[in-house]
């Protein structure tokens, strides 16, 4: 009987690799459930860079309401405890090694959130954030001016875009690509223009595009390689007081000037479902409405998730 006892192996002396092999199959709710508790060699294997490359909080969403006044949106305190607490386990548990941050669409951080995220994982690269209503402008600089090696961000479309263009501009020299959630005007593609002219990405599918918005991303953006539009509705701005006209078809000069970019994806198929689902919600996108996790998908692979 004492032999039999002493074959017996207990689960803290696994090898540690066979523990990160079976961690790496549970979510972040997993991994922040308290099996680092378990025994130190549990928590080695908990804190395994192979465990926190990427920081994928998309299953995660706020409680919240719509209101008239800015930020717009009521969370509710239990939402923003559940998500603080996520935040600093695995934040703890990475030990700086996340390079890929992704928030859900109506996960709605705040700015404390986000600058405490922003301090314990230094070497992000990419950053999913469709969302900031709750984010005031020092907060998100303070991140960027943080996050040295961003070279890949989404975002909502914002009001007043210069001051995060800028500051990306000054401390991510590895910025090269950018997916915008939302209408995009003349004055948001100027200021890329002006600020990130070394972009070589651009995806605005299902958004409101201003043609001439769009002349300015082809003719400012040299260096720019793959645009993606698809699913956008295209319009015309005109004199007032006559409505902004729908541009059904590309011209022969837009094909011309994105004649150039490795790739131009383009849907303006009236019997495209997501095509439809933009003209509906007028380039501002309620993706609470339709398919779980379709927010996610992007014709451009490096930016779909």
């Amino acid at each position: 009987m004492e032999d039999c006892a002493s074959a017996v192996r207990r689960w803290e002396d696994l090898d540690n690799d066979i523990l990160v092999k079976i961690f790496q199959l549970f979510d972040v709710f997993e991994l922040t459930s308290g099996i680092a508790h378990v025994c130190s060699s549990w928590r080695s294997a908990c804190c395994d860079p192979l465990l926190w490359k990427t920081l994928d909080l998309s299953m995660l969403r706020s409680n919240y309401i719509k209101i008239p006044l800015e930020p717009y949106v009521y969370v509710d305190g239990r939402s923003d405890k559940t998500l603080t607490r996520v935040l600093k386990i695995s934040l703890s548990l990475s030990r700086g090694y996340i390079t890929t941050l992704i928030f859900h669409v109506n996960l709605y951080v705040s700015d404390d959130q986000l600058t405490y995220t922003a301090e314990r994982c230094p070497r992000l690269r990419r950053l999913v954030l469709p969302a900031w209503n709750r984010i005031k402008k020092t907060g998100i600089c303070k991140a960027i001016r943080t996050w040295k090696d961003l070279e890949s961000m989404t975002m909502p479309c914002i009001a007043n875009p210069p001051y995060i263009m800028e500051e990306i501009s000054q401390h991510c020299k590895n910025f090269t690509e950018l997916k915008v959630m939302g209408p995009f005007d003349i004055y948001f593609a100027s200021t890329l223009s002006t600020y990130l002219p070394k972009l070589k990405v651009l995806s605005l599918r299902c958004s409101m595009l201003n043609k001439d918005a769009l002349i300015i991303v082809l003719d400012g953006l040299s260096n720019l390689e793959v645009l993606n539009i698809s699913h956008c509705v295209l319009i015309e701005s005109q004199p007032p007081p006559a409505p902004k006209k729908i541009i059904r078809k590309l011209d022969h000069s837009i094909l011309e000037k994105a004649s150039r970019l490795r790739e131009f994806l383009i849907c303006m198929d009236d019997s495209c479902i997501m095509c439809q689902r933009t003209k509906d919600d007028e380039g501002l996108m309620r993706w609470y409405k339709y398919e779980e996790d379709i927010w996610k998908a992007d014709e451009v692979r490096s930016l779909a998730l």
